[in-house]
């Protein structure tokens, strides 16, 4: 798993490379906690390049999008792939973040 930062204004965007398993999730959510904890309220998650995604990875998300709701932050999820988009929809995720095609339209009115 890769997981990098860029910055769109006061929007930090996350690319996760790779798998989002029970092996790397730890690590990327060490990484989140560090972004908020550093004052990041608004944040993208890209899974572009997102192989695949366990129960792990999806409770990852959760922790974060209620540290950002703490803070009244929002995190927001863009282009995932079909596998991607399943898990999110036979889990009820895509009820509870909001899920873009694009990078441009998740950054569109963050």
């Amino acid at each position: 798993m890769e997981f990098t930062v860029d910055e769109f204004g006061d929007v930090r965007a996350v690319r996760i490379t790779g798998n989002l398993d029970t092996q790397t999730s730890p690590v990327a959510q060490e990484q989140m906690t560090q972004l908020i904890d550093n004052g990041a309220t608004k944040i993208l998650v890209d899974f572009e390049d997102l192989n695949y995604i366990s129960s792990s990875g999806l409770r990852m998300l959760l922790v974060a999008a209620q540290r950002l709701k703490d803070t009244s932050g929002q995190l927001r999820i863009c282009s995932p792939n079909t596998m991607v988009r399943e898990v999110f929809d036979t889990a009820g995720f895509s009820e509870i973040f909001s899920v873009y095609s694009s990078q441009a339209e998740a950054l569109d009115g963050f």
